[in-house]
């Protein structure tokens, strides 16, 4: 029997406002320096920094017009609600609190489907280039780690090649950059370049190292991803998995083993992974001291040094100190177990896609 939703919208409304003085709540301490006797704080230990304040009712109202969200009787908020209604909050206070002025994207999953690559197809590229002829700079904050130019061009040959025909037809080259790539998370950093054969040039890790980055050791960095590598063979071993071991400079993951018969690793298989590694390298003296992110990759796990964070933060200072309050992270793994993105949080606004949707 279909009963009249304004009584229970009142009475979500009534409930909400009580939750969105929490948040504001958070803002007042952190302006204060005082946010760890929040009372958000003490309800949810792990709640990150709020660089703007958050739209919540407005973003509510907006996605229930959509998703009758009040109007269902048996089927409560779900998570894919909540995630969209702040997705919403997040937007509209960015857009309100003046311009954006850094959007940085995570590459598989959220760019373009896993393991595929940025076609000329995808609608995305016309919204990336609006933001470009906007003034916004554009990082794309990928775990793939590749040390040539030719292996980023192959995967996001679309928009570069978008941007360059772009610039041919209006002929006017921007010298500055408005475009990086940083790769393995935040290992190798590659600047958009016309003239470039691949449009993308290599910028010496030297030339852009945040100072804190200065202070790892190589000793304890290549010391790290040995305790990693152990962790995963073990892992290997315990869970025999049809796998491989692959160690590049600046991260060490499993693969499937080549060949016909290919193996598809199980989810549980791929966090079970994740999690044991992480242990591991979290009570090791390597791990104690160079930052790390054991994450899985859908058909794989690897180990990076750094994580997503540092790629932000890498990004807001190359491009001359843009602040967390006027960037923006797309990106889709946002849960905190074995999830690259998640560590974001802590330098920008953030925005975990349900499914990649540029509309």
């Amino acid at each position: 029997v279909y009963e009249e939703r304004s009584d229970v919208l009142t009475k979500m409304a009534i409930t909400a406002h009580r939750r969105y003085r929490l948040t504001r709540e958070q803002v007042a301490q952190q302006k204060r320096g005082t946010q760890e006797r929040s009372k958000l704080k003490l309800l949810v230990p792990s709640v990150g920094v709020f660089f703007t304040p958050l739209s919540l009712e407005e973003a509510f109202l907006f996605q229930d017009e959509r998703r009758r969200i009040s109007s269902r009787r048996f089927v409560p908020p779900s998570f894919n609600d909540i995630r969209l209604i702040l997705n919403s909050a997040q937007l509209l206070s960015l857009t309100r609190n003046g311009p954006i002025e850094l959007v940085t994207f995570d590459g598989d999953v959220t760019l373009y489907d896993d393991g595929e690559s940025l076609t000329d197809q995808n609608p995305v590229i016309g919204k990336v280039i609006r933001l470009l002829q906007q003034g916004t700079r554009i990082g794309i904050v990928t775990a793939a780690g590749y040390t040539n130019a030719s292996r980023y061009y192959e995967r996001l040959h679309g928009l570069l090649d978008a941007i360059a025909d772009a610039i041919t037809d209006t002929g006017v080259v921007v010298e500055d950059p408005r475009l990086i790539i940083l790769g393995g998370e935040s290992n190798y950093l590659f600047e958009f370049d016309f003239h470039a054969p691949t449009f993308l040039r290599y910028v010496p890790r030297e030339t852009w190292m945040l100072d804190e980055m200065r202070e790892w050791l190589e000793e304890d960095i290549q010391s790290l991803l040995d305790v990693a590598e152990g962790a995963l063979r073990e892992c290997i071993n315990n869970m025999q998995l049809s796998a491989e071991v692959l160690r590049k400079d600046r991260a060490v993951g499993i693969i499937p083993v080549a060949g016909p018969g290919r193996q598809k690793f199980t989810r549980e298989q791929l966090e079970e992974t994740v999690l044991v590694t992480q242990q591991v390298l979290e009570v090791s003296r390597p791990g104690k001291k160079i930052p790390f992110c054991a994450f899985n990759g859908g058909n794989d796990v690897f180990v990076d040094i750094g994580d997503k964070s540092w790629g932000v933060l890498s990004c807001q200072r190359y491009f001359g100190g843009i602040e967390g309050s006027k960037t923006l992270h797309v990106g889709d793994q946002f849960l905190s177990a074995g999830a690259n993105d998640f560590k974001v949080r802590a330098h920008d606004e953030f925005a975990p896609p349900t499914y990649p949707d540029y509309s």
